[in-house]
């Protein structure tokens, strides 16, 4: 095609290859527009399988994907690898931080934008916990977390004082939503069978989980019998479930929180992990301030009946990120949906037609727990233990991205259901020396 061909298509810039971004950005690839996808990480990484890098299931690059390689075969799509710093929407203008390597920063001009910023996970104003209790949203912060849970069995396979061993082996996962419970149950399987054979002074069976959730009960997205049921599988893999009770302290020997009554209740714990509520991405607050657009009080940008934002009909904001009219969970088949909707809105007025409001489809909730454990809510079909699982694992096979990936995915979990082991089990990382007076977790990365 002409230089003048390429510069006469629609241009499309789509900030974020997360699942809102991505679907956006593939729908549309097969269109005869011109896209520029956005993201300050070159891979798109399969979030709902992050736990199982952190517990040593799977390898890092085993849920994530380069997203050049994605759109390798589509050339009108162009990968850019910076991080967004301020949107013009009069001028249809975005600006771009660069990678580090990059000199300047630059500016990118559309005619449709499409942010797909996501979330974060909210400390609920204690931002100095945010390295004591490190999150599960990150490939970072997994390898983290990762080296954080086994390197606690570690140090306390060293430990003689038999109090600070008891620390080292209690494990506080804050936050009794899916993740939370996943994560929780993980742990479990760990010390109740990957490394119960693997230690000489310790018993990892003896290690304490709790996972504690400030509502009445877990999986509150999950009709109440489920939630009872996952309850039932994680106390069978030693899981404490500790609900009521609500994380109001943390420091590097013990998380303090309040009880259903009110009482404090102090926790020795050299390990929390962090599973608990999410707040927008720093993007909603920008592009709000750009149309002028109050934030909701979780720093959510309302967003009209196309997902579109105020007084910008070509500026469409998805994801956990925005508010639409009606509610949407805050979940990946969530924003792969939003993403689809954007790119047939965009088709659309390309052709002269106008949008259909977005309509979110409820296609039903999975929550796993541990080997051949899991809940699923199917519009009314209720399902648990092993055809939950099974279910569970062709959802995640069936979206996740890459053939080599689902092969290899596929192949991790069959050995690992046959022999219960964990291949991705390692330390990484300059590690201080678990005996040191100061504890693991405040190690450098």
């Amino acid at each position: 095609m002409s230089k003048q061909g390429h510069e006469s298509r629609h241009r499309v810039l789509v900030v974020g290859g997360g699942f809102g971004g991505l679907q956006a950005a593939m729908k549309l690839s097969r269109e005869d527009v011109e896209i520029t996808l956005v993201d300050r990480r070159n891979f798109h990484l399969f979030q709902p399988l992050a736990y199982q890098v952190a517990t040593g299931g799977l390898s890092p690059g085993e849920i994530a994907y380069p997203l050049r390689a994605i759109f390798k075969r589509r050339p009108n799509v162009r990968v850019l690898l910076g991080e967004v710093t301020g949107f013009d929407l009069d001028a249809r203008r975005v600006t771009i931080a660069p990678h580090e390597h990059a000199a300047e920063p630059r500016t990118e001009t559309y005619d449709s934008l499409v942010v797909a910023g996501g979330s974060q996970y909210s400390y609920f104003g204690h931002e100095e916990w945010a390295g004591l209790a490190p999150e599960l949203k990150s490939m970072e912060s997994l390898l983290t977390v990762r080296r954080r849970i086994l390197g606690a069995f570690e140090a306390a396979e060293l430990e003689t004082d038999e109090a600070l061993r008891r620390a080292w082996l209690t494990f506080v996962v804050v936050g009794g939503g899916p993740t939370g419970v996943e994560m929780a149950g993980q742990i479990g399987e760990i010390a109740g069978d990957t490394l119960k054979r693997d230690f000489r002074e310790i018993d990892p069976r003896e290690a304490r989980i709790l996972l504690a959730e400030a509502s009445d009960r877990l999986l509150t997205t999950f009709p109440p019998s489920l939630s009872a049921k996952a309850e039932r599988s994680l106390a069978e893999l030693g899981v404490t479930t500790l609900t009521g009770h609500l994380v109001v302290g943390l420091d590097d020997e013990s998380v303090t929180m309040t009880m259903p009554g009110g009482e404090p209740l102090v926790v020795p714990a050299r390990t929390a992990i962090w599973a608990a509520g999410v707040t927008a991405s720093p993007l909603a607050r920008m592009l709000g301030e750009a149309s002028g657009t109050e934030l909701d009080r979780a720093g959510r940008l309302p967003v009209g009946p196309e997902l579109t934002v105020a007084g910008h009909p070509e500026v469409f904001a998805i994801g956990d990120m925005v508010r639409p009219p009606a509610p949407v969970p805050g979940l990946a088949p969530a924003a792969m949906q939003e993403g689809r909707y954007a790119a047939k809105a965009i088709r659309e007025r390309l052709r002269g037609r106008d949008p259909a409001p977005f309509r979110y489809v409820d296609k039903g909730n999975v929550a796993t727990i541990g080997r051949a454990r899991a809940v699923a809510d199917l519009h009314g079909i209720h399902l648990s233990g092993f055809p939950a699982w099974v279910f569970w694992l062709a959802l995640h096979l069936y979206y996740l991205i890459g053939f080599e990936n689902r092969l290899l995915v596929l192949i991790r979990w069959l050995v690992s259901f046959a022999t219960r082991g964990r291949g991705a089990r390692l330390i990484t990382g300059d590690v201080t020396p678990a005996r040191d007076e100061r504890p693991l977790e405040r190690s450098p990365v």
